[in-house]
């Protein structure tokens, strides 16, 4: 008879072994919550953040293959072309740069041959050589380039601005700095 009772007292847990064992479940469940679970957050912001970086600096490239200005010599030259506050010497073939940034008249997104021709370029444009826009591929990202001078009235150098916003909301600026030679 005493065995019986001892296997009874084995199988069962004590009130004390139950509340214990809450107890340490209830600590693991916490420590789970307030580490491991952010880090899935944590790691869709970093995508984006590549993703920007990707698209940014693709945007950039493609930019800074592109000549100075439309008035700059296609085969290079010192300098491209002369500011408006300069008088061009009679022996040069060179003109002044051009005033307005932005696209040339009648040029479509293909036909951009100048840094300036991407001022106001946005997550609705084109891409280049294809009828995608930035918005198909990069769906609920912003994008705002702008190209302006450095120091205005100069025409030295000119600032490209690429902005891409994250689907976050979190705006990221990728700049250059061009010169006219």
């Amino acid at each position: 008879m005493q065995t019986a009772k001892y296997k009874a007292a084995i199988a069962g847990f004590t009130l004390i072994e139950l509340v214990v064992g809450m107890l340490v479940m209830s600590i693991a469940l916490v420590m789970l919550a307030t580490m491991l679970f952010p880090q899935a957050d944590r790691s869709v912001q970093t995508l984006q953040r590549v993703q920007s970086a990707e698209l940014g600096q693709s945007i950039l490239n493609e930019i800074w293959g592109k000549r100075y200005d439309q008035n700059t010599n296609p085969n290079g030259g010192i300098p491209p072309c002369y500011p408006k506050n300069m008088a061009i010497p009679a022996d040069s073939t060179a003109k002044h740069c051009s005033i307005t940034l932005g696209p040339d008249t009648g040029e479509s997104r293909n036909q951009f041959n100048d840094i300036d021709d991407y001022n106001g370029l946005n997550i609705d444009s084109k891409m280049l050589n294809s009828d995608k826009t930035y918005a198909s591929m990069y769906p609920e990202f912003g994008l705002k380039v702008s190209v302006s001078y450095v120091v205005p009235n100069t025409q030295a150098q000119k600032l490209i601005q690429v902005i891409v916003t994250t689907p976050a909301g979190e705006a990221i600026e990728y700049d250059a700095v061009r010169s006219n030679f």
